[in-house]
């Protein structure tokens, strides 16, 4: 497996900076690395090298709930209240650990409040949800909370008399064994660890680490990837480390990976179906896929255990680095991939008079127009999307299918799609992964 000539040619061929590269296949692990972990240094990226690791940290923190539910210290059917009475919305909602676990909780998500360094960021984090706006009904409609994730590390934390960053190193990360991984600014610089390069010229990001307030969703976890692909074979082996010690049951682990809720729109780099924490893919597949400011990270296991890959990357196109070389390995490791979708030859004209309006979330706004028998779609940044590089950008797009569409043109390597809830003949919200309320 010539693993290191190909991601040097991909990451020459999309412009990135460095990555890192980590399979599993055939019962050995293959490892391969390229570039610079930062351009303004020129320190040359290692298979040592830790990279942020973002949102995969959510299944981590899922994890550490499972633990806590086969402990008997919590049941996933319980309100958040049971646990957190401090958990408070400015509005009446019942909402368990299971909706959270499952992105079904309803309220905002995207809040990345700065609640400070200290160990009590998570308890101050929960107390500012109280303005949380209110999305859709518990249970109702899966939508992506990273707030709600930044929750289930603050009942582990209170349940288990710690800190988040304490449960994970003595829960997971010990009877893991895992080594090449930082929970803090001050863990990371004892590794080449990466720093995120935004925009087309691909400038370093000024600021290297996210709030501590949002560690367990996923701002702060860095890895090398071997370590993302040993976290996977321990659910490949039905709760099993390497070494044979126990770290979850089997039944926590099945649970994880069965479908909990359907993801809306159209199945791509988003999953079919979602567990409890897990990305579930319909192709035989589970995982999950993590990005902050300039990097981004891939994960994926198959069902079967015999296969797992992690890449992580700190600029340029992930998109590229997916679609010439992340893919075709997942298909040479005997999964069957869909190609991404891409729009169709001949367009259907559709009635799009139930889409058309403004769509608003704490972070990004939308406004959905009228273009020949299809719609432009111009996305409006807010200040933190903004900070991260995101530009406003507005794209035609044309039918696909019952209630989604496709971009007509191709960005940064793929045709994005956007899907829209409909109730009594007028959509509610424009799903992309999350739900973002009509306005």
């Amino acid at each position: 497996m010539d693993l290191q000539k190909r991601l040097d040619e991909a990451a020459k061929a999309h412009d990135i900076p460095g990555a890192t590269l980590a399979v599993w296949s055939d019962g050995r692990l293959y490892e391969a690395a390229t570039g610079v972990v930062n351009r303004n240094t020129g320190v040359e990226t290692d298979t040592d090298s830790v990279f942020q690791v973002g949102s995969t940290t959510k299944v981590w923190t899922a994890a550490l709930i499972m633990q806590l539910a086969e402990e008997g210290l919590l049941d996933l059917d319980k309100e958040i209240g049971e646990y957190l009475p401090q958990f408070a919305l400015a509005y009446d909602a019942q909402i368990t650990v299971r909706h959270l676990l499952t992105h079904t909780g309803g309220f905002d998500g995207d809040l990345f409040e700065d609640t400070g360094r200290g160990d009590d960021s998570l308890e101050k984090f929960v107390a500012f949800l109280h303005g949380a706006g209110k999305v859709h009904e518990p249970g109702e409609l899966f939508s992506y909370c990273n707030a709600g994730y930044v929750v289930l590390g603050a009942i582990v934390a209170k349940l288990r008399g710690t800190t988040w960053e304490q449960a994970m190193q003595e829960r997971l990360f010990t009877p893991l064994g895992v080594t090449h991984a930082a929970l803090l600014a001050e863990e990371a610089v004892l590794f080449r660890a990466a720093a995120g390069h935004i925009g087309p010229d691909n400038v370093v990001y000024p600021k290297w680490q996210m709030p501590r307030s949002n560690a367990p969703a996923g701002s702060t976890l860095c890895l090398a990837p071997r370590e993302l692909v040993k976290f996977g074979r321990m659910f490949a082996a039905g709760g099993v480390a390497e070494d044979g010690t126990r770290v979850l049951s089997e039944e926590s682990v099945a649970a994880m990976r069965s479908p909990q809720v359907p993801v809306p729109g159209v199945p791509g780099l988003m999953a079919a179906n979602w567990g409890l924490g897990f990305e579930l893919f319909g192709w035989g597949a589970y995982g999950h896929d993590g990005g902050t400011p300039g990097q981004s990270t891939f994960w994926r296991v198959s069902d079967d255990g015999t296969f797992a890959i992690a890449a992580s990357i700190n600029g340029g196109s992930f998109m590229g680095l997916l679609t010439d070389l992340l893919l075709p390995l997942l298909r040479e490791g005997g999964r069957s991939v869909p190609d991404l979708p891409t729009p169709p030859e001949h367009p259907q004209a559709v009635d799009v008079s139930p889409y058309l309006g403004r769509y608003a979330g704490p972070q990004l706004a939308y406004e959905v127009t009228e273009a020949g028998g299809g719609l432009q779609i111009a996305l409006i940044p807010g200040a933190f999307m903004a900070s991260m590089g995101q530009e406003a950008t507005s794209a035609r797009y044309v039918h696909l299918s019952d209630d989604s569409f496709i971009a007509a043109e191709l960005q940064d390597g793929r045709y994005d799609t956007a899907s829209f809830i409909v109730r009594d003949g007028v959509a509610t919200h424009l799903h992309n992964g999350r739900a973002v309320a009509r306005a």
